[in-house]
């Protein structure tokens, strides 16, 4: 496994490279038009305090994952680039229209959450749909598999959990984006995990499309970094969610997304945890939820929450890879 890893960071690193690369050039640029088009973030009512200083930084710089990624699929031939730029874009695209609506009403409430779920279901439907025809590509209906154990599913059940996994992580990335740099900074070590895993098999085209997509997470992180000078919105979490999720799944891997994104797991959990209590009880498990506020509202400044999360998620993609090596 070690040889395949090495094997893997001499082909994805010159990725990484030219995506930071292009991703500073690109945020620089997109930085001042979103400013001169009034594309502005507009903080939650219920949001903590020190939020409110957050009104009137540019965002929909998530736009920025998009052009990276447009930039692979030109590069890529085999049919699962039809499924897989489908699931980005198409998600991309309703983080797009919620972002505009949420900026025309100047409240930061776009689509309704429900809304946003089902058209993500929806577009997952079609992205397995049309996976399934290239089914000799990637292992279908694998949910995990080492070198020695593979973990089959009923065809209906791999059909079911892969709606499961684009829907729930899209969401889970576009809930931990409330902090400046954390969702770009969590993402980038699963992204790493599953370029290595990705590239030796016949997914080397999804391999090239995460290294570009880390290499623009950590160019952005250079414009989203505390105090954040530009946000990604829902165009950015939910085109993340998107291109992690649909690599889990394209690799045989989906249940590893419970491991190595085992922090927008919790984010997501908080939050539904929080409701179903508070409806029950009317009253909080959490101070405020998704989890990050929470310590937030306990006292820890923002930029230590962000850095342990940050941390959280590393441990948890090492723990990954090292479980499938």
């Amino acid at each position: 496994m070690m040889t395949a890893i090495v094997r893997a960071s001499l082909h994805l690193w010159p990725l990484v490279l030219f995506g930071f690369a292009f991703g500073i050039v690109a945020g620089a640029i997109l930085l001042p038009v979103l400013r001169s088009l009034q594309v502005r973030q507009h903080a939650y009512e219920d949001a903590p305090a020190t939020h409110q200083a957050k009104t009137g930084t540019p965002t929909m710089g998530g736009v920025l994952f998009l052009i990276v990624a447009a930039l692979m699929f030109a590069d890529m031939t085999d049919p699962l680039r039809y499924a897989y730029g489908l699931l980005i874009f198409g998600c991309g695209a309703i983080g797009f229209i919620d972002d505009r609506l949420g900026i025309s009403k100047g409240t930061n409430r776009g689509l309704r959450a429900r809304t946003k779920l089902l058209l993500s279901a929806l577009v997952a439907v079609t992205f397995l749909n049309l996976a399934d025809r290239s089914y000799a590509l990637f292992p279908r209906d694998v949910l995990f598999h080492t070198a020695a154990y593979s973990l089959v599913a009923p065809h209906w059940l791999w059909l079911l959990l892969g709606i499961v996994a684009v829907t729930g992580t899209v969401h889970a990335v576009n809930l931990t984006d409330g902090l400046d740099g954390l969702a770009t900074g969590v993402i980038v070590p699963p992204l790493i995990v599953f370029a290595i895993i990705a590239y030796p098999s016949t997914l080397v085209g999804v391999a090239n499309v995460l290294a570009l997509t880390t290499g623009a997470c950590l160019a952005f992180l250079v414009f989203n970094r505390h105090p954040a000078k530009m946000f990604m919105g829902d165009t950015g979490s939910l085109t993340l969610g998107a291109i992690l999720s649909g690599a889990a799944i394209l690799s045989g891997e989906m249940l590893l997304l419970v491991i190595v994104g085992a922090v927008f797991l919790a984010e997501a959990l908080s939050v539904m945890v929080q409701v179903a209590y508070f409806k029950q009880t009317k009253r909080r498990i959490f101070r405020m939820s998704p989890l990050h506020h929470h310590f937030e509202l306990g006292g820890m400044p923002e930029t230590q929450v962000t850095l342990r999360f940050w941390i959280a998620s590393a441990l948890c993609s090492l723990a990954g890879l090292a479980i499938v090596a």
